[in-house]
């Protein structure tokens, strides 16, 4: 098993997800930087879709109680085993009873952790997700936890390192038109796809705020709730734009204006990122 030290900020258990259940009210939830997951499993030689953990900008501590193959990557971070330093990016041989810490991410904002075998909390519909918005999956980590692994697959992947890009201090994102694109003034969506945003610190796993040109209406007055897909760009009545991430809610009562195509960039976007949408190529 994993014995949680110190948990930090926000560490969540995290797979590929529980895709296929929308139509019942249940978003995908599962790791906010896919990619990076898989990697970390590939690394340990687990099966992509296996369960590791995703630990928010302030790091985690934590000790095995087994011998096992583990790898870190997402945001850059120092990682120590015990007190020896050593690399993110590569297959890690950790003893019984080590200790490993994960720093505070330098880049980036969330890092992940797999170990070999797996985290194998009990899974729900498929997944073994924590979906922070509806609670689904195991609940967030905390001091203390003890959370049990499956047996080790065999040998981990023959790599020495894998390198990791710096995140951009700009992200371009390509913008669909949403739902209710005409209940915003020509003005505004032309201001949407023309000047930059930064994202807020008000952002979560549920979603990215961000804080900029606010967008004004051509339609007022209140609309009925429907549903809401993965980087729906939704705007409240103070006209500043959200872009749903991986546990958003299937429903919501603000217009759309348009929709993300990739929102993984964002899993890395820390406060005060610049991000510019841009339609799509012709």
């Amino acid at each position: 098993m994993i014995e949680i030290l110190r948990a930090g900020a926000l560490t969540t258990v995290q797979d590929q997800g529980r895709p296929g259940w929308a139509h019942l009210g249940v978003p995908r939830s599962g790791a906010l930087d896919a990619v990076a997951l898989r990697l970390a499993n590939r690394l340990v030689g687990n099966p992509e879709s296996a369960a590791g953990l995703e630990i928010t900008l302030t790091g985690c501590v934590l000790r095995l109680h087994r011998a096992a193959t583990v790898a870190v990557t997402g945001a850059e971070a120092d990682v120590r085993v015990g007190r020896r330093p050593v690399d993110a990016g590569r297959p890690l041989s950790v003893p019984a009873s080590a200790v490993l810490t994960i720093g505070p991410a330098r880049h980036g904002l969330r890092s992940y952790l797999a170990v070999s075998g797996g985290i194998a909390v009990g899974p729900v519909l498929g997944s073994r997700a924590t979906d922070t918005l509806s609670g689904l999956g195991p609940p967030r980590v905390r001091d203390g936890d003890r959370l049990p692994l499956d047996p080790d697959p065999g040998p981990p992947a023959p790599v020495d390192f894998t390198p990791t890009p710096a995140p951009a201090t700009e992200l371009r994102l390509m913008l669909r038109p949403g739902p209710r694109h005409d209940w915003f003034t020509p003005a505004a969506r032309d201001r949407l796809l023309h000047t930059p945003y930064q994202v807020s610190p008000v952002s979560d796993r549920i979603g990215a705020r961000l804080v900029g040109a606010a967008l004004p209406r051509a339609v007022a007055g209140e609309l009925p709730s429907e549903p809401i897909v993965l980087g729906a760009v939704q705007v409240p009545a103070d006209g500043q734009p959200l872009i749903f991430l991986a546990d958003h809610p299937t429903t919501g009562g603000y217009p759309v204006i348009g929709v993300v195509d990739d929102v993984t960039p964002l899993a890395q976007a820390r406060p005060g990122t610049t991000v510019r949408f841009h339609g799509p190529q012709r």
